[in-house]
């Protein structure tokens, strides 16, 4: 078969699957078997592909279907404009939280900020983000989990980074040297009714969704913790899920009585980021 109807055949199994973007994942999928960038892939449709290529693309496309992520199969997402490097010991960065960076990126340039920290930081994406973005800035990165770090200090390497972010082991805000001017945190907060009832949790690291019966839990956790680790300049950046923005902008004001607070919304105009600025901003 060619590779034109190898990707159809795999566009139309993947789409009768109830796979999201099929006609995107088939392409992924075909790319990465190959090893071929897309340029070629769409110069070379008329290719025949051998025995041993078809075989390693379907066996690609069948753990596609029994629910596996593709950014797992093939080791990478892109995230803000950058590659990287995902596996099972990390959640797989999402669209929403680049909303997350670019308020990051607004904070920064409007100044006050020299120092950052990225909590729960995963693969180390928003924090690489940032660091591709401001060479001059001070960014703390931490995670409970030292498997995440591992990935989170490859994506590091990989990017020319390592120098310029400290990781750190530890839970939430414990493991920070000293206070910082800005706190970004996309923790979890999935339910555990939703992880039980859907695959939410079959690839992807339990720890890294499980946010507690409300979903909550671990951002009440660091709105607690906030009031040592925060300059008096400095401010706050809180992915949410769906509905929770009333809860979490509640105890920020609890705890920040004189700060401004402020949601914004993602691109399907669910609320997403919680913003908290001690001083206006």
């Amino acid at each position: 078969m060619t590779l034109k109807q190898v990707l159809d055949r795999a566009r139309q199994i993947l789409a009768a699957n109830r796979i999201e973007n099929a006609s995107l994942e088939g392409e992924i999928l075909l790319r990465h078997a190959l090893q071929i960038d897309r340029a070629r892939l769409y110069s070379e449709l008329n290719c025949e592909l051998t025995a041993e290529q078809e075989e390693k693309f379907w066996h690609l496309v069948q753990r596609r279907l029994s629910g596996e992520p593709t950014a797992y199969i093939t080791g990478h997402r892109e995230f803000y404009g950058l590659d990287f490097y995902v596996d099972r010991r990390v959640l797989i960065p999402r669209p929403e939280t680049e909303l997350l960076v670019e308020e990051a990126v607004r904070l920064v340039q409007a100044g006050n900020i020299a120092v950052t920290a990225d909590i729960g930081t995963g693969c180390g994406a928003i924090a690489i983000s940032l660091a591709r973005h401001f060479p001059r800035l001070k960014i703390y990165a931490s995670d409970v989990s030292a498997e995440a770090l591992e990935v989170a200090r490859l994506n590091c390497a990989k990017h020319g980074v390592a120098d310029r972010i400290q990781l750190l082991h530890g839970d939430m805000l414990e493991p920070l040297p000293e206070p910082v001017d800005l706190i970004i945190a996309n923790l979890p907060y999935v339910t555990e009714p939703e992880i039980s009832t859907s695959a939410l949790a079959d690839f992807e690291p339990r720890l890294a969704l499980n946010g507690g019966n409300d979903g909550l839990d671990k951002v009440r956790r660091l709105c607690k913790q906030a009031g040592d680790k925060l300059n008096p300049q400095g401010g706050i950046l809180l992915e949410i899920g769906p509905g929770q923005s009333r809860p979490v902008i509640s105890w920020l004001r609890r705890r920040f009585p004189s700060a401004s607070v402020a949601v914004k919304l993602d691109l399907r105009g669910i609320e997403r980021v919680v913003r908290l600025c001690l001083t206006p901003n």
